[in-house]
């Protein structure tokens, strides 16, 4: 009965590790695009070759990171790293919504994030490395000019509650990569580079920049409000932010094995 017992216990907490591994990563095979803002009118940015994960970071894994490295539990982390609402779905340290094990996690900070990123040998993937991939759609790598891609995206931007939603129940995209969209906003590691004000649209010496629709201003496409909501959002954060539908997942350079 004790043997039996072990067995149990051990291949219960064999069970848990699995489950709590980082997420698989696809690779991207890189090329050139334009973004939306921070170049020139048509001019193309290129972006190497690199992995990115496939799904973003559940609350699973993330406990799994966070009893390696207590110091970003929920009691102990510092605000100057994260503020009051660090994972404030969660009951405790080590006490998450299990019914939530597999969704993303959700208030953690750009700190906390980069940190779990580090811990498994990524990083968090940059602006370009983001747009680049989530632009693909499931058959093609630039969708950007399919009314039906940009619906889909601000159909998500309406529905409420898609935190709460299972990571890795979307079609991949090209890439083979899920869930760039539907479920959270993602932290990027420069996520502040483009910052979304009068001085960033040339026309700090007048009023202009304080009106919604010039944030169009210096813009490659203006018709991909989608990803005009994407740079506003990003342009609103501070790196000890949590937002309750803001999560992130890692990338990592191709030589980086």
């Amino acid at each position: 009965m004790r043997s039996l017992s072990i067995y149990l216990f051990s291949f219960f907490v064999v069970a848990i590790s699995v489950h709590a591994q980082p997420s698989a990563m696809a690779r991207v095979k890189g090329g050139y695009y334009i973004p939306l803002y921070g170049m020139g009118k048509d001019q193309q940015v290129y972006v190497q070759d690199y992995y990115m994960d496939v799904t973003p970071v559940t609350n699973r894994q993330f406990y799994a990171f966070i009893k390696a490295h207590p110091e970003w539990s929920k009691s102990k982390v510092k605000r100057i790293f994260a503020d009051a609402n660090y994972l404030h779905t969660w009951e405790s340290d080590h006490s998450y919504p299990e019914k939530f094990a597999d969704s993303p996690v959700n208030f953690v900070s750009w700190f906390a994030a980069d940190a779990y990123c580090k811990c498994y040998g990524k990083r968090l993937p940059t602006i370009d490395e983001w747009e680049y991939a989530a632009m693909a759609g499931e058959k093609t790598k630039d969708a950007r000019k399919d009314s039906m891609y940009i619906k889909k995206i601000l159909r998500w931007y309406e529905t409420p509650k898609t935190q709460t939603l299972k990571v890795g129940q979307s079609p991949p995209n090209y890439w083979g990569i899920k869930d760039l969209f539907g479920l959270v906003w993602e932290w990027a590691y420069d996520f502040n580079a483009i910052i979304l004000t009068g001085e960033s649209r040339n026309n700090a010496d007048t009023d202009k920049g304080l009106f919604c629709a010039s944030g169009s201003i210096g813009a490659n496409d203006l018709m991909d409000y989608a990803a005009f909501m994407r740079y506003a959002f990003r342009s609103s954060l501070k790196a000890n932010y949590t937002i309750n539908n803001l999560g992130f997942r890692c990338a990592k350079d191709i030589n980086n094995k």
